[in-house]
C-alpha cells in the first residue's frame, strides 16, 4: 500500500498566448520561494506518514529511509519538480492552457501486513500527513506572533509576513489530502466508512489522479471549498493570537 499526497498547482487557461513571452523575474522568484517552502511542508507530511506506520508496526519507510524530513527522499521527479516548474514558468510567462492541475509527492510505502489493527492503523496513518500540516500551520502563526515583537520590519510588504503565507500553504497541503479521490489521504478514511475493499480501491487508485484531475477541472468549487477553509483557519488562529 503507498500513500500518495497531492498538492493543488492552480489552472492554465488556453493557449492563445504561448508565444507572447513576457518573464516577469519578480513572480518567478516569489513562486520559486514558495516552491521551496512547499517542498519543505510536503516533507513533513510525508514524515508524518511513515512515524505513524512506524508506531503501528510497520517499519517498511523507516527502513527505505522515508521516515524523514529530508526533502531528497521524498521529491518524485515529475510531481513535485517538473510540473510545479512547468507551472512556475507558465505563470511567470503569463503563458495559460485551461486546465487545473496538480503535483505530488513520492508515496510513502506502508506493508498493511505488519499493522495490528489494520483499519485502525491504516486511517491513523493516512491522517498523520494532514495533522502534521496543522500543527505547522499552528507553529507558523505562532513564530509570526514571536517574530512581531522584535524589533524588525514590520512594514507592508516585509517578508517576516510570509510566514503567514506559508502557513495558509500548509492548511492547503492539509485539506487538499482530505479529499475522499484514491490516492489522497481522505480516501483511505473513505474506503473503511463504506465498507470497500482493498482490492477495489487499489484498481480505482491506479487512475486516482487522471479522476482526480478530471474531477477539479469539472467541479472547481471543491478547491475554492478547500481554500476556503483553509483561509478561515488561518485568519482564526492569527485572530486568536492577537495579530
Amino acid at each position: 500500500m503507498m500513500f500518495a499526497d497531492g498538492f493543488w498547482l492552480g489552472s492554465l487557461q488556453p493557449f492563445d498566448s504561448i508565444f507572447d513571452v513576457d518573464i516577469s523575474f519578480a513572480d518567478f522568484s516569489n513562486a520559486a520561494a514558495m516552491w521551496m517552502c512547499l517542498v519543505a511542508l510536503l516533507s513533513f507530511h510525508e514524515f508524518g506518514h511513515a512515524w505513524a506506520a512506524y508506531k503501528c508496526g510497520d517499519d517498511t519507510a523507516r527502513l527505505m529511509g522515508r521516515m524523514t524530513v529530508n526533502p531528497v527522499v521524498h521529491i518524485d521527479p515529475i510531481g513535485t519538480i517538473l510540473i510545479p516548474w512547468l507551472m512556475i514558468l507558465m505563470n511567470s510567462t503569463n503563458t495559460d492552457l485551461g486546465i487545473a492541475f496538480f503535483g505530488w509527492a513520492k508515496p510513502v510505502p506502508v506493508n498493511p501486513s505488519n499493522l495490528s489493527n489494520r483499519k485502525r492503523d491504516d486511517i491513523f496513518i493516512s491522517m498523520a500527513g494532514p495533522i502534521m500540516n496543522v500543527i505547522l500551520a499552528i507553529a507558523l502563526v505562532i513564530l509570526y506572533r514571536l517574530l512581531l515583537e522584535f524589533p524588525i520590519d514590520t512594514e507592508k510588504g516585509a517578508v517576516v509576513h510570509e510566514i503567514v503565507n506559508i502557513a495558509f500553504l500548509s492548511m492547503i497541503l492539509c485539506m487538499f489530502n482530505l479529499i475522499p479521490i484514491p490516492p489522497l489521504d481522505g480516501s483511505h478514511v473513505m474506503r473503511h466508512v463504506i465498507g470497500m475493499s482493498e482490492m477495489t480501491y487499489m484498481n480505482i487508485a491506479r487512475y486516482g489522479f487522471i479522476i482526480l484531475i478530471v474531477v477539479i477541472n469539472l467541479f472547481p468549487e471543491i478547491f475554492n471549498f478547500v481554500f476556503g477553509v483553509s483561509r478561515s483557519v488561518i485568519i482564526f488562529l492569527v485572530q486568536l493570537l492577537g495579530v
